[in-house]
Protein backbone atom coordinates (compact mmCIF):
# COMPACT_ATOMS: atom_id res chain seq x y z
CA UNK A 1 0.00 0.00 0.00
CA UNK A 2 1.16 3.59 -1.08
CA UNK A 3 1.52 6.48 0.95
CA UNK A 4 -1.08 8.80 -0.74
CA UNK A 5 -3.80 5.16 -0.21
CA UNK A 6 -2.70 4.89 3.42
CA UNK A 7 -3.55 8.28 4.05
CA UNK A 8 -6.64 8.32 2.38
CA UNK A 9 -7.80 5.51 4.42
CA UNK A 10 -6.60 7.13 7.39
CA UNK A 11 -8.71 9.96 6.56
CA UNK A 12 -12.07 8.09 6.48
CA UNK A 13 -11.35 8.33 10.84
CA UNK A 14 -11.63 12.05 10.91
CA UNK A 15 -14.35 11.86 9.19
CA UNK A 16 -16.06 9.08 11.85
CA UNK A 17 -15.02 10.61 14.41
CA UNK A 18 -16.56 13.88 13.13
CA UNK A 19 -19.83 11.80 14.00
CA UNK A 20 -18.79 11.30 18.00
CA UNK A 21 -20.96 14.09 19.06
CA UNK A 22 -24.25 13.40 17.64
CA UNK A 23 -24.36 9.84 18.31
CA UNK A 24 -22.70 10.24 22.06
CA UNK A 25 -25.88 12.76 22.67
CA UNK A 26 -28.33 10.13 21.22
CA UNK A 27 -27.14 7.55 23.16
CA UNK A 28 -28.40 9.66 26.38
CA UNK A 29 -25.87 11.28 29.01
CA UNK A 30 -27.78 9.15 31.33
CA UNK A 31 -25.77 6.24 30.80
CA UNK A 32 -22.54 5.80 32.68
CA UNK A 33 -19.23 6.64 30.87
CA UNK A 34 -17.32 3.31 31.39
CA UNK A 35 -20.34 1.36 30.78
CA UNK A 36 -20.84 3.29 27.31
CA UNK A 37 -17.22 2.74 26.95
CA UNK A 38 -17.19 -1.26 27.48
CA UNK A 39 -20.61 -1.48 25.51
CA UNK A 40 -18.57 0.74 22.28
CA UNK A 41 -15.67 -1.06 22.22
CA UNK A 42 -17.32 -4.98 22.76
CA UNK A 43 -19.34 -3.87 19.48
CA UNK A 44 -15.77 -2.80 17.95
CA UNK A 45 -14.30 -6.29 18.89
CA UNK A 46 -17.43 -8.47 17.65
CA UNK A 47 -16.90 -5.93 14.03
CA UNK A 48 -13.29 -7.22 13.89
CA UNK A 49 -14.39 -10.64 14.79
CA UNK A 50 -16.72 -10.53 11.59
CA UNK A 51 -14.10 -9.46 9.80
CA UNK A 52 -11.61 -12.44 11.08
CA UNK A 53 -15.25 -14.83 10.41
CA UNK A 54 -15.92 -13.89 6.88
CA UNK A 55 -12.14 -14.81 6.27
CA UNK A 56 -12.03 -18.07 8.07
CA UNK A 57 -10.07 -17.58 10.95
CA UNK A 58 -10.15 -16.79 14.53
CA UNK A 59 -7.70 -13.78 14.70
CA UNK A 60 -6.16 -15.50 17.63
CA UNK A 61 -2.74 -15.28 15.87
CA UNK A 62 -3.04 -12.04 16.00
CA UNK A 63 -2.74 -11.95 19.86
CA UNK A 64 1.05 -13.56 19.86
CA UNK A 65 2.36 -9.87 20.08
CA UNK A 66 5.13 -8.31 22.39
CA UNK A 67 4.09 -6.75 25.22
CA UNK A 68 5.03 -3.53 24.64
CA UNK A 69 2.52 -3.23 21.61
CA UNK A 70 -0.50 -4.15 23.93
CA UNK A 71 0.80 -1.50 26.41
CA UNK A 72 0.60 1.19 24.01
CA UNK A 73 -2.61 -0.14 21.73
CA UNK A 74 -4.95 -1.16 25.13
CA UNK A 75 -2.86 2.20 27.34
CA UNK A 76 -3.50 3.95 24.16
CA UNK A 77 -7.33 3.66 23.69
CA UNK A 78 -8.18 3.23 27.11
CA UNK A 79 -6.09 5.96 28.62
CA UNK A 80 -7.29 8.69 26.14
CA UNK A 81 -11.08 7.63 27.44
CA UNK A 82 -10.44 7.96 31.17
CA UNK A 83 -8.79 10.40 31.10
CA UNK A 84 -11.31 12.60 29.01
CA UNK A 85 -14.34 11.30 31.43
CA UNK A 86 -11.92 12.77 34.37
CA UNK A 87 -11.55 16.41 32.26
CA UNK A 88 -15.06 16.64 31.50
CA UNK A 89 -16.25 15.43 35.12
CA UNK A 90 -13.51 18.53 36.20
CA UNK A 91 -13.58 20.86 34.07
CA UNK A 92 -16.22 22.76 31.84
CA UNK A 93 -16.39 20.72 28.72
CA UNK A 94 -15.33 23.57 25.87
CA UNK A 95 -12.64 24.59 27.88
CA UNK A 96 -11.75 20.59 28.65
CA UNK A 97 -12.79 19.87 24.87
CA UNK A 98 -10.28 22.74 23.69
CA UNK A 99 -7.40 21.46 25.69
CA UNK A 100 -7.91 17.40 24.61
CA UNK A 101 -8.21 18.43 21.16
CA UNK A 102 -4.60 19.38 20.80
CA UNK A 103 -3.38 16.19 19.51
CA UNK A 104 -3.66 16.54 15.89
CA UNK A 105 -0.89 19.43 16.84
CA UNK A 106 1.27 16.96 18.91
CA UNK A 107 1.18 14.31 16.35
CA UNK A 108 2.26 17.15 13.85
CA UNK A 109 5.14 18.39 16.06
CA UNK A 110 6.30 14.80 17.04
CA UNK A 111 6.15 13.29 14.14
CA UNK A 112 9.26 15.07 13.20
CA UNK A 113 11.27 12.78 16.16
CA UNK A 114 10.57 9.87 13.87
CA UNK A 115 13.32 8.78 11.56
CA UNK A 116 12.91 9.89 7.57
CA UNK A 117 10.67 12.44 9.18
CA UNK A 118 11.22 16.32 8.50
CA UNK A 119 8.54 18.98 10.06
CA UNK A 120 7.99 21.43 7.27
CA UNK A 121 7.14 25.53 7.48
CA UNK A 122 3.91 24.66 6.40
CA UNK A 123 3.28 21.67 8.37
CA UNK A 124 3.74 24.27 11.52
CA UNK A 125 1.88 27.23 9.49
CA UNK A 126 -1.20 25.06 8.92
CA UNK A 127 -1.44 22.81 12.61
CA UNK A 128 -1.44 26.65 14.00
CA UNK A 129 -4.41 28.09 11.38
CA UNK A 130 -6.14 24.92 11.88
CA UNK A 131 -5.75 24.95 15.87
CA UNK A 132 -7.21 28.42 15.68
CA UNK A 133 -10.27 26.89 13.83
CA UNK A 134 -10.97 24.56 16.16
CA UNK A 135 -10.34 27.14 19.55
CA UNK A 136 -13.29 28.90 17.86
CA UNK A 137 -15.96 26.08 17.91
CA UNK A 138 -14.53 24.49 21.14
CA UNK A 139 -14.69 27.58 23.59
CA UNK A 140 -17.20 30.62 24.51
CA UNK A 141 -16.10 33.66 24.18
CA UNK A 142 -17.54 34.22 27.49
CA UNK A 143 -15.52 31.82 29.59
CA UNK A 144 -12.38 31.59 30.45
CA UNK A 145 -9.45 29.18 32.06
CA UNK A 146 -10.09 28.57 36.20
CA UNK A 147 -7.53 27.36 38.76
CA UNK A 148 -10.19 25.81 40.35
CA UNK A 149 -10.15 23.11 37.08
CA UNK A 150 -6.98 22.76 37.12
CA UNK A 151 -7.03 19.22 37.44
CA UNK A 152 -9.41 19.03 34.50
CA UNK A 153 -7.03 20.99 32.28
CA UNK A 154 -4.59 18.26 33.24
CA UNK A 155 -6.63 15.25 32.48
CA UNK A 156 -7.55 16.88 29.08
CA UNK A 157 -3.68 17.34 28.20
CA UNK A 158 -3.53 13.80 29.17
CA UNK A 159 -5.57 13.16 26.59
CA UNK A 160 -4.01 14.79 24.18
CA UNK A 161 -0.31 13.48 25.15
CA UNK A 162 -1.81 10.14 25.43
CA UNK A 163 -3.29 9.99 21.81
CA UNK A 164 -0.59 12.33 20.01
CA UNK A 165 2.13 9.45 21.29
CA UNK A 166 -0.01 6.50 20.79
CA UNK A 167 -0.94 7.52 17.19
CA UNK A 168 2.94 8.78 16.47
CA UNK A 169 4.35 5.11 18.18
CA UNK A 170 2.08 3.29 16.61
CA UNK A 171 4.41 4.35 13.22
CA UNK A 172 7.43 2.12 15.08
CA UNK A 173 5.50 -0.71 15.56
CA UNK A 174 4.46 -1.14 11.64
CA UNK A 175 5.15 -4.19 11.58
CA UNK A 176 2.40 -5.20 13.47
CA UNK A 177 -0.55 -6.22 11.61
CA UNK A 178 -3.77 -3.62 11.73
CA UNK A 179 -6.12 -6.84 12.66
CA UNK A 180 -3.91 -6.34 16.35
CA UNK A 181 -6.54 -3.32 16.95
CA UNK A 182 -9.24 -5.41 17.78
CA UNK A 183 -7.86 -7.44 20.28
CA UNK A 184 -6.94 -3.58 21.59
CA UNK A 185 -10.50 -3.08 21.79
CA UNK A 186 -11.39 -6.20 23.08
CA UNK A 187 -9.07 -4.81 26.31
CA UNK A 188 -10.56 -1.79 26.15
CA UNK A 189 -14.01 -3.42 26.69
CA UNK A 190 -12.70 -5.54 29.32
CA UNK A 191 -11.18 -2.64 31.61
CA UNK A 192 -14.56 -0.34 30.37
CA UNK A 193 -16.26 -3.33 32.02
CA UNK A 194 -14.02 -3.80 35.10
CA UNK A 195 -14.37 0.04 35.80
CA UNK A 196 -18.04 -0.16 35.32
CA UNK A 197 -18.19 -2.60 38.15
CA UNK A 198 -16.44 -0.59 40.45
CA UNK A 199 -17.63 3.14 40.13
CA UNK A 200 -21.36 3.00 38.36
CA UNK A 201 -24.30 1.51 38.48
CA UNK A 202 -26.04 0.57 35.20
CA UNK A 203 -27.98 2.40 33.48
CA UNK A 204 -29.99 0.54 30.47
CA UNK A 205 -30.99 2.45 27.02
CA UNK A 206 -34.98 2.99 27.13
CA UNK A 207 -35.59 3.96 23.78
CA UNK A 208 -34.71 3.20 19.92
CA UNK A 209 -32.03 6.17 19.36
CA UNK A 210 -30.47 5.07 22.30
CA UNK A 211 -29.27 2.42 20.69
CA UNK A 212 -28.77 3.45 17.30
CA UNK A 213 -26.26 5.80 19.39
CA UNK A 214 -24.79 2.84 20.75
CA UNK A 215 -24.18 0.48 17.73
CA UNK A 216 -23.44 3.66 15.78
CA UNK A 217 -20.65 4.79 17.87
CA UNK A 218 -19.40 0.95 18.34
CA UNK A 219 -19.31 0.29 14.37
CA UNK A 220 -17.87 3.70 13.71
CA UNK A 221 -16.21 6.57 15.51
CA UNK A 222 -14.41 3.72 17.84
CA UNK A 223 -14.90 0.51 15.48
CA UNK A 224 -13.88 1.09 11.92
CA UNK A 225 -11.89 4.35 12.81
CA UNK A 226 -9.56 2.92 15.32
CA UNK A 227 -8.53 0.35 12.09
CA UNK A 228 -8.82 3.01 9.80
CA UNK A 229 -6.41 5.22 11.73
CA UNK A 230 -3.91 2.38 12.38
CA UNK A 231 -3.43 2.21 8.95
CA UNK A 232 -3.03 6.18 8.22
CA UNK A 233 -0.43 6.78 11.17
CA UNK A 234 1.63 3.59 9.97
CA UNK A 235 2.03 3.93 6.16
CA UNK A 236 0.76 7.29 5.41
CA UNK A 237 2.02 10.89 5.84
CA UNK A 238 0.96 11.03 8.95
CA UNK A 239 1.96 14.73 9.64
CA UNK A 240 -0.83 15.73 6.85
CA UNK A 241 -3.49 13.06 8.72
CA UNK A 242 -2.76 15.29 12.18
CA UNK A 243 -3.22 18.65 10.25
CA UNK A 244 -6.27 16.99 8.60
CA UNK A 245 -7.61 15.92 11.55
CA UNK A 246 -8.84 19.27 12.83
CA UNK A 247 -11.90 18.92 10.56
CA UNK A 248 -13.58 16.25 12.91
CA UNK A 249 -14.87 19.43 15.34
CA UNK A 250 -15.72 21.48 11.98
CA UNK A 251 -17.72 17.96 10.90
CA UNK A 252 -19.46 17.73 14.24
CA UNK A 253 -20.69 20.77 14.35
CA UNK A 254 -22.04 20.91 10.89
CA UNK A 255 -23.94 17.66 11.77
CA UNK A 256 -25.31 19.11 15.33
CA UNK A 257 -26.08 21.90 13.16
CA UNK A 258 -28.61 19.77 10.90
CA UNK A 259 -30.10 18.07 13.70
CA UNK A 260 -31.29 20.79 15.86
CA UNK A 261 -28.60 20.49 18.49
CA UNK A 262 -26.47 23.76 17.48
CA UNK A 263 -26.74 27.43 15.52
CA UNK A 264 -24.86 28.71 12.58
CA UNK A 265 -22.77 31.66 13.09
CA UNK A 266 -20.64 33.79 12.35
CA UNK A 267 -17.77 32.17 14.06
CA UNK A 268 -18.71 28.62 12.59
CA UNK A 269 -17.59 30.57 9.07
CA UNK A 270 -14.37 31.70 10.26
CA UNK A 271 -13.49 28.43 11.77
CA UNK A 272 -14.51 26.71 8.82
CA UNK A 273 -12.58 29.22 6.84
CA UNK A 274 -9.04 28.57 9.31
CA UNK A 275 -9.41 24.87 9.48
CA UNK A 276 -9.72 24.28 5.71
CA UNK A 277 -7.07 26.71 5.10
CA UNK A 278 -4.75 25.12 7.37
CA UNK A 279 -5.24 21.77 6.10
CA UNK A 280 -4.79 23.16 2.45
CA UNK A 281 -1.68 24.64 3.71
CA UNK A 282 0.02 21.38 5.51
CA UNK A 283 -0.99 19.57 2.36
CA UNK A 284 1.20 22.01 0.17
CA UNK A 285 4.43 20.74 -1.41
CA UNK A 286 7.41 22.66 -1.55
CA UNK A 287 10.91 22.54 -3.22
CA UNK A 288 10.94 18.87 -2.86
CA UNK A 289 8.30 16.06 -2.96
CA UNK A 290 6.83 14.50 0.26
CA UNK A 291 8.31 11.02 1.04
CA UNK A 292 8.07 8.63 4.30
CA UNK A 293 10.08 6.07 4.72
CA UNK A 294 8.12 2.77 5.45
CA UNK A 295 10.11 -0.40 6.96
CA UNK A 296 10.37 -3.12 4.41
CA UNK A 297 8.98 -5.68 6.58
CA UNK A 298 5.90 -3.88 7.63
CA UNK A 299 2.82 -6.50 8.25
CA UNK A 300 -0.22 -6.19 6.30
CA UNK A 301 -3.43 -4.75 7.10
Amino acid sequence: MNTRSATLIGSISILLWGTLALMTRWTDARIPPFQLLAMTFTLAWLLMQTRWWLRGESGVRFLRQPLPVWLLGIGGLFGYHLFYFIALAKAPAAEAGLIAYLWPLLIVLLSALLPGERLRTAHILGAVLAASGSALLLINNDTGFSDEHSLGYLAAGACALIWSSYSVLSRRFSSVPTDTVGWYCAGTALLGLVCHWLFEQTVWPEHSLQWVGIIGLGLGPVGIAFLTWDIGVKKGNIQLLGTLAYAAPLISTLLLILAGEAQASSRLLLACVLIVGGSMVAGIRLSQRWKLKIPKNSGSA
